[in-house]
């Protein structure tokens, strides 16, 4: 058979079964194996449509300590073994000397810097509660008692909350509010 001025055999032209036609997993195929998508231990999870997933965890780990981990883990937990080490290559490579553990310190400056921002956020509030409700008790003794003069002794016979607190925050050791690290 002719197709675009060459000649092809029959199993090219299109008698190949299924299993020849499926291309090798993205590690086989960086490694120049030969894949045996039944028999791989990397086929399942190192598709051939997605190379750089394998390439990255082979350059981190090396493709035999790879092989090794995955038939040490029982089959049911390999992906999660595999989610993993492309995680953890794919932070080395990001940040050769850190690694993951980078990416857990920036996360963790992030908690603590939000949690300070919800320090200082809830104690505004309560700030303003007092405030409110100082004004607010003023507001009624004055429609209750009748004069202005009778609503100056009443509140000072009760017990005033201090509508003048001040609030103090070390706001320098708040650092830069960024989201990057």
């Amino acid at each position: 058979m002719k197709l675009n001025g060459r000649k092809q055999s029959g199993a090219a032209a299109g008698g190949l079964s299924a299993a020849a036609q499926v291309s090798p997993c993205a590690a086989c195929k960086l490694l120049r194996r030969k894949c045996a998508a039944g028999d791989c231990v990397f086929a399942p999870h190192f598709p051939p449509d997605d190379p750089s997933k394998f390439a990255n965890v082979h350059k981190v780990f090396g493709a035999s300590n790879v092989n090794k981990m995955l038939q040490e883990v029982p089959e049911h937990q390999r992906g999660d073994a595999v989610s993993s080490m492309v995680y953890e290559a794919n932070a080395r490579v990001r940040d050769p000397v850190y690694g993951c553990v980078g990416a857990i310190s920036c996360l963790q400056q992030q908690i603590d810097t939000l949690q300070t921002q919800l320090a200082i956020a809830q104690a505004q509030v309560l700030h303003l509660r007092v405030h409110v409700a100082a004004t607010a008790g003023q507001a009624l003794c004055a429609s209750t008692c009748g004069s202005p003069m009778t609503s100056k002794i009443t509140m000072s016979n009760q017990t005033k909350p201090n509508s003048n607190m001040s609030m103090v925050v070390d706001q320098g050791s708040l650092g830069d509010f960024t989201w990057s690290c």
